[in-house]
């Protein structure tokens, strides 16, 4: 089958970000088995290395270059651009990055029939996609993320800290997503939340829900079921979730531990650590690492991976590398959300934890507990290589670009 791929977002390295990662690594399965064409943007900081390793990935690779306004938005600005959102009904982002150029190549590749489905990695690239194009190929939306499913739930749980900018994106964003929406005849979601709104947003069109996947080879599973007494926290630094959650951990939970165990340490694991993250290495046996070469290395070599976000939205990709690895799990529900962990009919694969006692209660367990850090290790593992591996992420949505062909 001809594919034809759109993504504004240069989708390599995989590690960048969860827009990346996910469409790497689709990329990579279905060009083993299909004629893919890649259409995406090259900005400045993309090397000739990265296009390489993309060209590799893709029977055809286009770029189109990207150009951004570098100079600070004033308050008028602002209010400009809220104007256009609501007049054109489209963000103000979105109609920054359009490209002409892009849009007249798409438009004449579709009117010359090369491909036989067309999918969006990037939902912004839905610009690109003529609503009638649906009746004679499939076209389908990979959307990573619902930004009207994150308005809905920053002010559902108090996590707004603009309660009244949060109300009106939330209606701005719920008439946009209505919009595209249904230019497509296949929708693909990350979460079953984002299913449930897109369901309530466009109730006629087929919607899957495929989560992301873990690659195996990179995340291998340890030897040995480490003893001793660390704690290992993954994460982008700079992420306004992750600088809560690892401050928590650091400022709240960890001391508690440490009144407990004097011999435990705290590793904070992740690039572009901010000032309020590089301030925590000052504090007793906590090591705050920057960007490491292998992720994994410390996920192997800890007792326990403790997970604590308490704020934001989707699927945590952290998670499941954790799990792969074979580090036992502590997580709050949203970082063990989407995840079958635990339950009546469920094999222990993970300790919930949200309240600060319920941390100290995990992972003094773990701690203490060789035969439980295993049984978690063991199930959590055997978890991913059932449903979460790259291939058969990969099969689904092969699966559906396949049916959105054949309608």
């Amino acid at each position: 089958m001809n594919i034809l791929i759109l993504c504004s977002t240069f989708p390599y390295p995989p590690a960048k970000g969860r827009k990346q990662l996910r469409t790497f690594h689709l990329l990579q399965y279905l060009y083993s088995r299909h004629q893919v064409t890649l259409v995406t943007r090259r900005s400045a900081e993309v090397t000739d290395h990265e296009v390489e390793s993309i060209q590799k990935q893709v029977k055809e690779l286009v770029t189109f270059p990207v150009t951004k306004n570098v100079e600070p938005l004033k308050l008028l600005d602002k209010a400009k651009r809220l104007g256009v959102f609501i007049q054109q009904r489209t963000p103000p982002e979105v109609l920054d990055n359009y490209s002409p150029e892009m849009a007249e190549w798409i438009n004449q590749a579709v009117a010359q029939n090369q491909f036989e489905a067309i999918a969006c990695e990037d939902n912004s690239d839905e610009i690109y996609v003529d609503p009638k194009w649906h009746k004679q190929l499939g076209v389908v939306l990979n959307l990573h993320f619902s930004e009207y499913g994150k308005y809905k739930q920053q002010l559902a749980t108090g996590d707004s800290n603009n309660e009244i900018k949060d109300q009106i994106n939330l209606g701005l964003q719920k008439r946009y997503e209505q919009s595209y929406l249904e230019k497509f005849s296949q929708i693909v979601t990350v979460t079953s939340k984002d299913k449930r709104i897109v369901r309530q947003l466009e109730s006629e069109c087929s919607v899957t829900m495929i989560p992301n996947g873990v690659d195996l080879d990179k995340f291998p599973y340890r030897i040995t079921n480490q003893g001793g007494q660390k704690i290992v926290f993954v994460g982008m630094m700079d992420s306004p979730v992750n600088i809560d959650a690892a401050r928590f951990l650091a400022l709240e939970v960890f001391p508690a531990i440490r009144q407990r165990y004097p011999e435990a340490v705290l590793e904070l694991v992740g690039a572009n650590p901010v000032a309020e993250i590089l301030e925590l290495k000052n504090l007793p046996a906590i090591l705050v690492t920057g960007e490491v070469s292998s992720v994994v290395e410390y996920l192997h070599w800890a007792t326990v991976c403790v997970i604590p976000i308490r704020q934001g939205y989707g699927l945590r990709n952290r998670t499941l590398e954790a799990m792969a690895a074979g580090v036992p799990v502590v997580g709050s529900d949203r970082a063990l959300a989407e995840f079958k962990v635990d339950g009546a009919t469920v094999p222990l694969r993970a300790m919930r934890a949200n309240t600060l006692e319920e941390y100290i209660y995990a992972i003094g367990r773990l701690f203490s507990e060789p035969k439980l850090r295993e049984k978690l290790s063991v199930n959590a593992r055997s978890l991913v290589k059932q449903e979460y591996t790259w291939d058969k992420i990969g099969q689904k949505y092969e699966q559906v670009l396949i049916n959105a062909s054949n309608q």
